[in-house]
């Protein structure tokens, strides 16, 4: 009889008061933000998101959670300070945030250490003090990685602004965990109706778009060590990784693109993993397991926003030798965010 497996899930969002009251004010602020149906409903009350009560969820981190992952079998969450994060305030107020939520993170990991590990925020607004923040939390915090809620003012990490963040990841082997927020200005125009702004579609747009810049500028080769983490079966980038060499080859032998030392499927495989965060289509795992290998693979729930047993129901079915079964529910987890 083999033993259970340890579930680790890789995505898991939570907040603090502070976060909330502050989402809140831009929640009643005016703006054009494709982020605010979401913080307006999570934070304010308003109609459709206001009514799924996810809030809660957030905030009750010791009680209702705990009491879900035992009722489940959910060994440990890695949780990550929920988005836009603190991606949408000011660099002051995103900076001082970033390092409470920190701090808040790591005393419930010090409460629950064999529940619970901890990815960092840090405000981009910012980078020399994201840097920083970053030192802070790894070294002192002893924070298992990175969380970044995508764009930020409507730029990505591939602009050398950000490289210091990006420097410091590196350094401390910290895997940053790039999730999906509401579409740029750049890209929103479209995903405005019928719910295509967020998860639906949106979110996806999103971070595989920032996926792809930071592959095809080269900033992996300025960075080869950098280790990002992308969710929801990898936003389909690497469903795409065939076009997306042929094409990228074709746009640098006309100078289109700079020329870079290795292909995108090279730097996909070497510099990315994804998770199965949102995304429980059996044939989807497959293609990804056999795409970029069950090391490249990790298990995530996306709790509070998708329910934990239909979560645990597909891995468990999953039709995936015990080996890289074992890989995807814990193993990868434990090597890639330091998980004892």
């Amino acid at each position: 009889m083999t033993a259970p497996l340890r579930r680790i899930a890789v995505e898991e969002a939570f907040s603090i008061p502070e976060v909330a009251a502050a989402l809140q004010r831009v929640a009643r602020g005016p703006g054009d933000s494709l982020d605010l149906p979401l913080v307006r409903g999570i934070y304010d009350g308003a109609p459709g998101y206001g009514s799924m009560n996810f809030l809660e969820g957030l905030l009750d981190i010791e009680g209702r959670r705990l009491r879900e992952m035992d009722e489940h079998g959910v060994d440990m969450q890695v949780l990550s300070l929920t988005a836009p994060g603190v991606q949408m305030f000011d660099a002051d107020t995103a900076c001082e945030l970033a390092a409470l939520a920190n701090d808040r993170l790591a005393e419930i990991i010090a409460r629950h250490p064999t529940r619970f590990a901890g990815l960092a925020s840090f405000a981009p607004q910012a980078p020399k003090r994201a840097a920083q923040e970053i030192e802070r939390a790894i070294t002192r915090l002893k924070l298992n990685g990175l969380v970044v809620n995508s764009h930020t003012n409507g730029e990505y990490l591939d602009d050398p602004k950000y490289w210091p963040i990006l420097e410091a990841a590196e350094a401390h082997d910290a895997c940053l965990y790039i999730h999906p927020r509401a579409p740029s200005d750049g890209l929103k125009g479209a995903l405005r109706d019928y719910g295509m702004d967020a998860a639906m579609w949106g979110y996806g747009v999103e971070v595989g778009t920032h996926a792809v810049r930071m592959m095809v500028s080269g900033v992996f080769d300025r960075f080869p060590k950098l280790k990002i983490c992308l969710g929801h079966m990898g936003e389909a980038v690497h469903f795409w990784l065939w076009r997306l060499n042929f094409m990228n080859s074709r746009a640098q032998k006309i100078g289109r693109s700079p020329k870079t030392e290795l292909t995108m499927a090279e730097y996909f495989q070497r510099n990315f993993v994804i998770t199965t965060s949102g995304v429980e289509d059996p044939l989807a795992l497959e293609y990804s397991v056999k795409k970029l290998g069950a090391d490249n693979v990790l298990w995530a729930i996306d709790y509070p926003y998708q329910p934990t047993a239909p979560a645990v129901a597909f891995m468990d079915a999953a039709p995936l030798s015990p080996e890289d079964k074992a890989k995807i529910y814990h193993r990868n987890a434990e090597r890639i965010f330091h998980i004892a």
